[in-house]
């Protein structure tokens, strides 16, 4: 009874905890879901029901148990680095297979049951794995989407047809060669086959590979697009105003104030601060690795997260290294970065 009481306590003083730019922890909370992130912006306030909810679903390399790992790329990296996305974000993580709607949705209720939010302006954004997982989630519960953006994935869904009626921004690069672009034409294929495909948007990024899409993560359209639709549309109707092509991912890392964040980290459960609060300004100070000329593969690392950090590509790594793209990095592995 007194474990109970104490369990109870805690949940009541999450909103208190919250209050800042905070990302906290949640780990082993829902039953049959995954761990995951919460972030909340500088004015967030539980007693307001004005902030946006989205779900952010990360690809294969950052699976395991490890959730320090969601934040090396996507959303969560995105605000490390200083775009501001205004937005209650979650983030769970995913140990391995291919994501789960129903522990996805037992993610999303326990989350929308202890922090406010707008339930009309639910959007889910996923790349890759997290691509897959944005068809399988938005075609079974539909229902709860306002807008989707699907980067680089694929589907296994049954039946597409919850899929048409959500706004949905499907893109993938014609020269991805981990999941070729054939897999969202499928998903476009099936959609039309349902019927009236007028909220879909598809866009073929030419000569683009499939690490390159993370950049999407980072650029303001990407929000802009989704935050811009919302369920009490009427008619629902998909924004062909805002367009993500290669011009707009090229200014992936511009156009960010990298002093706006400051970022605590806490664990949710208790309210303890995991790391101090991380600034883009005393990230940029501290990282002299730039200058580098080879680095050692550690655990967690991707290609992705090695280009962004020595300021180059994948694609550049790839060449200098002589390896592909999909290839899996060793720990100790030299990796030429110049």
């Amino acid at each position: 009874m007194l474990k109970n009481k104490i369990f109870l306590f805690i949940f009541a003083l999450i909103p208190v905890w919250v209050s800042a730019q905070t990302l906290a922890s949640y780990r082993n909370v829902v039953k049959d879901g995954y761990n995951f992130w919460i972030y909340t912006p500088a004015d967030y306030d539980s007693t307001q029901h004005n902030k946006p909810y989205l779900l952010f679903l990360h690809g294969h390399s950052l699976c395991g148990n490890d959730l320090s790992r969601v934040r090396r790329y996507g959303c969560l990296d995105a605000l490390s680095l200083g775009r501001d996305i205004d937005a209650v974000i979650i983030a769970p993580q995913n140990p391995g297979g291919a994501w789960n709607a129903q522990k996805l949705l037992n993610v999303v209720n326990w989350a929308e049951e202890h922090f406010a939010g707008d339930t009309n302006r639910f959007y889910v954004l996923g790349l890759s794995l997290g691509g897959f997982g944005t068809f399988e989630f938005v075609g079974t519960y539909p229902e709860k989407v306002a807008a989707a953006m699907a980067l680089c994935g694929g589907s296994n869904l049954k039946s597409h047809c919850g899929l048409n009626t959500v706004p949905l921004y499907i893109l993938h690069g014609t020269a991805d060669r981990a999941v070729p672009i054939s897999r969202s034409q499928e998903v476009v294929n099936a959609m039309a086959e349902c019927g009236d495909t007028s909220l879909l948007r598809f866009g073929k990024l030419p000569g683009q590979s499939h690490s390159a899409l993370a950049k999407i993560f980072y650029i303001k359209e990407t929000y802009q697009w989704l935050f811009s639709h919302s369920k009490t549309d009427s008619p629902r109707k998909v924004n062909k105003d805002i367009t993500i092509d290669v011009n707009a991912m090229s200014e992936a890392y511009q156009n960010i104030d990298r002093n706006a964040i400051k970022l605590k980290i806490v664990n949710g459960m208790t309210g303890t601060v995991e790391e101090p609060v991380v600034t883009t300004e005393s990230k940029n100070s501290n990282d002299n690795t730039s200058s580098a000329s080879v680095h050692i593969v550690k655990k967690g690392d991707t290609l992705y997260a090695i280009a962004r950090k020595y300021h180059t590509t994948v694609d550049k790594l790839c060449k200098i290294n002589h390896i592909k793209e999909t290839g899996i990095l060793q720990l100790g592995q030299k990796i030429k970065v110049k």
